[in-house]
């Protein structure tokens, strides 16, 4: 068991003859008590500074850890993020080739819609040329008929009226 400085002062020494001066004796232990007390003193101290330090050390480590922790989750996220968007990303394109798909084919629809309309119209345009056509041939040979020519030897007769619907009136 290491000693205490109490230990050095309560310490008595037997006398011999011709023995060590008491007083030199005395002094010295009370430097030598002094001196200890100091260096336990000191010890001491630098066990509350080293346990102060262990504590911030081990706050330090902890701060760490949760650092390294939210570093990895950060990380973690940021790789979820990224594959979201990628994901979102390649629906988007998708989408828009649907959608593009989808206009494209009403377009063509549409163009093939249009296209019968023309041709339907082309045959009506040709139909309504036809019977134009024969009307004015029938008009162009009553032009050049004899009937002509004797109405204006006859009497004028009552001109017949007609209705909208074909129909004469009287």
């Amino acid at each position: 068991m290491p000693l205490t400085p109490l230990d050095i002062h309560n310490k008595e020494f037997t006398r011999g003859f011709r023995g060590y001066d008491e007083d030199e004796v005395n002094d010295f232990l009370k430097q030598l008590i002094k001196d200890f007390e100091d260096v336990i003193r000191e010890r001491d101290e630098l066990y509350d500074r080293t346990k102060e330090l262990e504590d911030r050390i081990n706050h330090f480590s902890s701060i760490e850890e949760t650092l390294n922790k939210s570093i990895y989750v950060a990380q973690e996220s940021a790789e979820e993020v990224r594959k979201n968007a990628e994901k979102e990303g390649q629906l988007t394109v998708k989408e828009a080739e649907k959608n593009a798909d989808r206009i494209i084919n009403d377009a063509l629809n549409k163009s093939r819609r249009i296209e019968l309309e023309i041709e339907e119209l082309k045959k009506q345009a040709s139909v309504y040329q036809t019977k134009f056509k024969m009307l004015l041939e029938a008009q162009m040979e009553m032009l050049h008929s004899d009937e002509w020519l004797n109405l204006s030897e006859e009497e004028p007769a009552e001109a017949d009226v007609y209705t909208g619907d074909g129909e004469r009136l009287d």
